[in-house]
């Protein structure tokens, strides 16, 4: 049992602070927050990561190209130009580290204002802070393991961040349904998204691309936007925009 409460938190810890702070933050800046917070921010997304830690600045300057050139051959990643899913998440690394590592001419509307804390983001993707979380999962693992099938959750624990991810990348471009008619394959997963917090509501984030809210129909609830909204309500951050379901 403790096993299976470990990722579960990790799951939506991870998942929570990749969907607030590397996407709704960093890539679309749908809030606002203080110098300060940002930087607990930060850390907390390391600790939730861990071993799969992303950079706000990678992530938000991905994700804003994948705005940009949705489905087509410049997208980062793209079921209509990867040939399965494996092939995506390699191309999409390799374009993530070559933004972090500025290999590439990046245009400036992608890298406007997007939050960077060059010092920690090399300790964090750094390969002893990987082997570091690895090492602690391994522990954990060893110590509260009660069955053997639940050692098959011990690599979802190493590349948590890549499977969020392949979820919204590719099967949100793949299944699903849509209520906006647009040119691309963007798709929502699921009526509620119970999985991915709101994330899943791909095909609603693609039409609304600056809205806060994921969520459209009623029972479209983005339980992200709610935590913003108590975020927002306590002081912590500042929503641009304070949106009601139509």
């Amino acid at each position: 049992m403790a096993i299976v409460i470990f990722v579960l938190v990790l799951w939506y810890g991870g998942l929570f602070f990749q969907s607030f702070f590397l996407h709704r933050y960093a890539a679309h800046q749908v809030f606002t927050m203080s110098k300060t917070m940002e930087r607990i921010t930060f850390v907390l997304t390391w600790v939730f990561q861990g071993s799969s830690y992303l950079s706000a600045y990678g992530y938000g300057v991905m994700h804003r190209m994948h705005h940009a050139y949705t489905d087509t051959e410049n997208d980062p990643h793209s079921p209509s130009h990867d040939a399965n899913l494996f092939a995506m998440m390699w191309r999409t690394k390799n374009i993530y580290q070559d933004i972090n590592k500025q290999r590439i001419e990046i245009d400036q509307r992608f890298t406007k204002n997007v939050p960077q804390w060059k010092a920690f983001d090399a300790f964090a993707s750094s390969r002893f802070s990987r082997i570091l979380w690895i090492s602690l999962y391994i522990l954990f693992f060893a110590f509260f393991t009660t069955s053997p099938w639940q050692w098959s959750l011990l690599p979802v624990t190493f590349l948590m961040a890549p499977i969020h991810g392949v979820i919204i990348n590719w099967f949100g471009h793949i299944y699903g349904y849509v209520n906006y008619k647009m040119k691309n394959t963007s798709k929502n997963l699921f009526r509620f998204d119970f999985l991915m917090m709101g994330e899943g509501y791909h095909n609603n984030h693609h039409k609304f691309a600056s809205r806060a809210n994921f969520g459209v129909k009623w029972y479209e609830i983005d339980i992200t936007y709610l935590i913003i909204r108590l975020l927002n309500a306590f002081g912590f951050i500042q929503l641009k925009q304070i949106e009601v379901k139509s």
